[in-house]
């Protein structure tokens, strides 16, 4: 195993995944340790773990694929099944799959008899550089995305690229969203590696060091920051409008990916950035040429702001019922806690619908 990042959570790159795999769990005994998939990770991914001594078939958790199936009756399945087949405080539970049930399952073992350790394998790209991750865990509520978690980190996260090959193109270019992200909060040159990057058919060997990459940049700001009271919020970049994006399209039963949601929510607050922090206007043309080309644009329109805007106003980063953002002055110049009003935030949005 290779170690990416030293942190709250040591991250490592594997590279014999069966037995990077036993090693880490070596300590736990057969029969108190868990494993989560999902429908596809099960089928697509579980195979690559199949037969590990370590792993009883019985001890297998499977919940619904997709994120309209982050909720408490999911999170509910998880803890009865626990609870009736002999977990214990000295339990592991093992979430092999992407974001979704990384996340589920970290809240179901940061909660499940006050906390047990979970371990991340994260399959998707997504996953990989952002939800596996950093300590959030949580499971979305009335509609609303990730309104009930906390902050715990995985006990470790095993990361295998190779599993990306199970992933189609939109999926894989969903997690390069938040490899864009990284790259604008970070500098200049990580975002002229990202930009020139054909991650359309995508050659998975040359993705991997960017990946590496992408990774160790959320960690620093993780590690900075573990619960998010300052520089952490940067990560935050794109996602307060991007979550508004993707929770109104789950609503109206069109959902999105989240890293198109982020894609889209970045250039509406790029022009957030270029009206309070100066941002340059031929940056964001720029970026809007490389995100465009690949995301292509959300179909919305102005008649919509009302819904999106109430959306917003149930953000967790919001303090004093205003909205905050976090903004950008230019690549790697990060400005957080930006308050931005109903009429700064409409005329962003019509500004990405008329890019």
């Amino acid at each position: 195993m290779q170690v990416i990042e030293e942190s709250e959570s040591k991250v490592y790159g594997a590279e014999d995944l069966k037995q990077d795999l036993t090693d880490l769990i070596k300590k736990y005994s057969r029969g108190k340790v868990f494993l989560l998939c999902d429908t596809g990770s099960y089928k697509h991914c579980y195979p690559k773990v199949k037969g590990l001594e370590a792993i009883d078939e019985n001890n297998i958790i499977c919940i619904e694929e997709g994120d309209q199936n982050k909720t408490i009756d999911a999170i509910s399945k998880v803890w009865h099944f626990l609870s009736t087949n002999g977990a214990d405080r000295k339990s592991l539970l093992i979430n092999l799959a992407g974001g979704m049930p990384c996340d589920l399952g970290g809240f179901a073992a940061s909660t499940f008899k006050r906390g047990i350790d979970f371990i991340n394998i994260p399959t998707t790209l997504l996953s990989q550089v952002d939800a596996s991750v950093g300590g959030k865990t949580g499971i979305n509520f009335h509609s609303l995305k990730n309104e009930i978690g906390v902050f715990q980190h995985a006990t470790a996260v095993l990361v295998d690229t190779d599993f990306t090959k199970t992933q189609d193109q939109e999926n894989i270019s969903s997690g390069f969203a938040e490899m864009i992200k990284h790259a604008l909060i970070y500098s200049e040159d990580t975002w002229n590696d990202i930009k020139s990057f054909p991650i359309i058919d995508v050659d998975l060997k040359a993705l991997k060091p960017l990946v590496i990459r992408s990774i160790n940049i959320k960690e620093s700001f993780v590690k900075a920051d573990p619960t998010e009271q300052n520089v952490r919020k940067s990560l935050n970049f794109g996602h307060t409008i991007g979550h508004a994006f993707e929770s109104f399209c789950m609503k109206n039963n069109k959902a999105i990916l989240h890293g198109y949601a982020v894609a889209y929510g970045m250039l509406a607050e790029l022009y957030l950035g270029y009206k309070k922090c100066g941002f340059p206007m031929e940056t964001i043309k720029e970026i809007n040429s490389v995100i465009e080309k690949i995301y292509g644009k959300l179909d919305i329109t102005m008649d919509d702001f009302n819904d999106l805007f109430y959306l917003m106003t149930h953000d967790k980063k919001n303090e004093k019922n205003q909205i905050n953002f976090t903004l950008l002055s230019t690549i790697g110049e990060i400005k957080i806690n930006q308050i931005c009003t109903k009429e700064e935030i409409y005329e962003a949005i019509e500004f990405y619908l008329d890019l």
